[in-house]
């Protein structure tokens, strides 16, 4: 096993998850649930079927992924994060804030899935009027759907269309993201794309958590 050698629970960590697509593994079974080989496959464009069999492997010799045969229907190995595992969310939250300041940019291989577009607003993203109504917001970015539902003091997101959204923000991902995130401001957003359709006053109850870290365009 690859082994830094270092008597440091930093390196001692990276030993186990620094190799690469590791961390990224980890965000979809964190994002998916339990799932099979093949949606994960799917949820990591780019990695080769060798690889991520030997990464799973390795997770799961490490005590941080688990695998069960489920029966039928499904009839096929599951994976699923064991509690070691899920252990590992605030690092991908922490690691997910601190990568915010690297997206100014869309790159045009790039691939984009709905999952990313969910997790963002759910861990970056609260409430700034929690005594204000529930308030629903579409997003649509790069052919993606989600939803940020705001009530009680927080924003909750999933995928999917909602049924009669208060806001509508549509488009490219670098627009949708950026002004959620905080990243940038609506007339930057729109100036790159975004259409926002609806209660526009809604944005002012958005406070990412990216305006503490990273400093606004």
């Amino acid at each position: 096993m690859r082994s830094y050698g270092q008597y440091c629970s930093i390196a001692r960590a990276l030993d186990v998850v620094g190799d690469r697509w590791t961390l990224l593994i980890a965000r979809e079974l964190l994002l998916q649930g339990s799932c099979r080989f093949t949606d994960l496959k799917n949820g990591l464009p780019g990695i080769a079927t060798n690889l991520l069999s030997n990464r799973l492997k390795e997770l799961e010799e490490a005590g941080l992924v688990t695998r069960e045969d489920a029966p039928p229907p499904v009839a096929t190995v599951l994976y699923s994060l064991s509690d070691s595992g899920r252990a590992l969310e605030p690092v991908l939250q922490a690691l997910g804030l601190f990568g915010l300041r690297f997206m100014a940019e869309e790159r045009a291989d790039d691939a984009f899935q709905a999952r990313w577009l969910a997790y963002a607003p759910e861990w970056f993203v609260t409430d700034a009027d929690p005594d204000g109504p529930p308030a629903v917001i579409q997003l649509a970015a790069g052919g993606e759907l989600a939803v940020i539902e705001l009530r009680d003091g927080e924003a909750h997101s999933r995928l999917g269309r909602a049924d009669d959204p208060d806001l509508v923000l549509e488009g490219p991902p670098r627009a949708v993201l950026g002004l959620v995130n905080g990243l940038i401001d609506l007339q930057r957003a729109e100036r790159i794309g975004l259409t926002a359709t609806g209660q526009r006053d809604l944005l002012a109850r958005l406070r990412p958590a990216a305006r503490e870290a990273v400093p606004a365009r």
